[in-house]
């Protein structure tokens, strides 16, 4: 019997009972043993993760969103038990990124069929904190619209509540000039995607060069402060036409230092504020693909 332990967010979007009972019933039906502990608060996924460790079981299973799954890395980086996914949350990148599929029963299946593999992560470095991240670190204007989310709106409308918060701050944000280091280089803008995978907001390609499996970061940085360039850049996001702008800078690194004052968002959850260094740490996690 293959011992998993299920690491559940009951506040998911997507979460029901009813699919935990499905996708625990499918787990055991291919010899899994599994036991599901659930999320009470924010952080709570990533204690819950170091505790399972100890048990050493096959596998420890994220049902979530990218924020769960975020928490969850952080609590298991560095060690040799795999990392599953069921895909519950909001806008489920990481499962896009992977191609995991976004219904219970297919991504449960993909669990008992798939094989782990190493990945790389980001990880952030600031004054008061340090956390691995798999996908991408918005500085900036992607970070103030997380940071200004209606979490009631978030829950009930998922996409939709992102969308709103990013209208409102086009309309009022007043973006302060960061600087972003890279490999010794300096670059000036006002707003940055540090990209660990492709993907961005759900299936757009912000980063369109990253690989989770390569140790290495994509610098995708706005030059231009006006709402304009803002709308433009967003607009390109959204339609694969961002890199052609002349006022985007795209370069790899494998270590960027990021000065100023500015909200910085981590997988889509927010984190805290600049100055920070980000950096990537190869082979650091096995997920099940």
């Amino acid at each position: 019997m293959r011992y998993s332990i299920i690491i559940s967010n009951p506040a998911s979007r997507a979460f029901s009972p009813a699919k935990m009972d499905r996708a625990e019933h499918l787990l055991r039906q291919h010899g899994f043993r599994t036991v599901v502990r659930f999320t009470a608060h924010r952080g709570h996924a990533t204690v819950l993760a170091r505790n399972a460790l100890r048990e050493k079981p096959y596998c420890i299973i994220a049902a979530g969103g990218d924020g769960t799954i975020n928490e969850v890395v952080n609590g298991m980086a560095r060690s040799d038990i795999p990392l599953g996914i069921l895909p519950l949350g909001t806008t489920n990148v990481l499962a896009r990124e992977i191609s995991i599929p976004l219904d219970t029963d297919s991504a449960a299946s993909r669990l008992v069929s798939g094989t782990p593999r190493e990945i790389s992560l980001g990880r952030i470095i600031t004054p008061s904190q340090d956390r691995y991240f798999c996908l991408m670190a918005g500085v900036g204007f992607d970070a103030k619209t997380v940071h200004d989310v209606n979490g009631t709106l978030k829950r009930f409308s998922g996409e939709a509540a992102y969308i709103w918060s990013g209208v409102s701050n086009l309309l009022s944000y007043a973006p302060q000039k960061i600087s972003c280091t890279v490999d010794g280089k300096e670059y000036t803008g006002y707003s940055a995607i540090i990209g660990k995978a492709r993907r961005y907001g759900g299936d757009y390609m912000a980063t369109p060069d990253a690989d989770i499996c390569d140790p290495s970061l994509y610098l995708c940085l706005l030059t231009d402060k006006s709402r304009s360039a803002l709308l433009r850049f967003a607009l390109g996001i959204v339609r694969g036409t961002h890199l052609k702008d002349p006022h985007v800078v795209y370069v790899r690194a494998r270590e960027i230092d990021v000065q100023g004052h500015a909200y910085i968002q981590l997988d889509g959850d927010l984190f805290g504020e600049t100055p920070a260094r980000i950096v990537t740490e190869p082979h650091a996690l096995r997920l099940i693909q």
